[in-house]
């Protein structure tokens, strides 16, 4: 059976935000598959020790052991720590990365393991990609989509705001749960931003 861990819940805080500070941290995900074990968006977090590597030990996995990375797009908070699992494939938008291999192939279907898939949805950046999870309560997606669950309705850092309204209603149509890129998961319901 297919188990889905948040091992950091993410963050974005405005400067101009009273509690603020310039301030952001990747939510990272882990999935084990059977023998397949992925960490997704292994970005910025106020420790890689804490906020990563202790809680992917407490589940039994030492960092060797992990076998695929999934970056949902090339933003440093969302990539930063990739290099801590050192045998893992990464997978982006359009290729395989493993040493000094890059085997092209579109996302879009590609599947990791039995359970797990990627979908192309790009509109945050023209290179986003989400990770659909198949469990026994249903499909959870990590996306960058929503950055919490409030959204934001309108990303404001979208390269393509239109597509983010697209691929919304699209992830919309088959996940379950949501574990958007800046913060804890969620159950979609009517408030939430299409």
């Amino acid at each position: 059976m297919v188990e889905i861990h948040v091992l950091s819940d993410g963050y974005a805080r405005d400067p101009d935000r009273p509690e603020g500070g310039d301030r952001v941290g990747s939510t990272v995900g882990f999935v084990r598959d059977g023998d397949i074990l992925i960490v997704i968006d292994p970005g910025m977090v106020r420790s890689r020790e804490e906020s990563i590597l202790q809680p992917l030990v407490a589940l039994g996995v030492e960092p060797a052991a992990v076998t695929d990375v999934v970056i949902s797009h090339h933003h440093p908070d969302h990539t930063l720590n990739a290099a801590l699992f050192p045998g893992a494939r990464v997978h982006d938008h359009w290729a395989i990365y493993r040493d000094d291999e890059w085997l092209s192939r579109p996302a879009e279907g590609f599947e990791l393991s039995a359970n797990v898939a990627l979908m192309e949805t790009p509109g945050h950046t023209p290179q986003d990609i989400t990770t659909l999870v198949r469990t026994a309560a249903g499909i959870v997606a990590f996306t960058h989509l929503w950055w919490t669950a409030e959204g934001p309705p309108e990303d404001p850092l979208a390269s393509d705001p239109a597509l983010i309204h697209v691929h919304r209603e699209r992830v919309l149509g088959v996940a379950a749960e949501i574990v958007p890129g800046h913060g804890p998961r969620f159950v979609p319901g009517p408030d939430t931003p299409r």
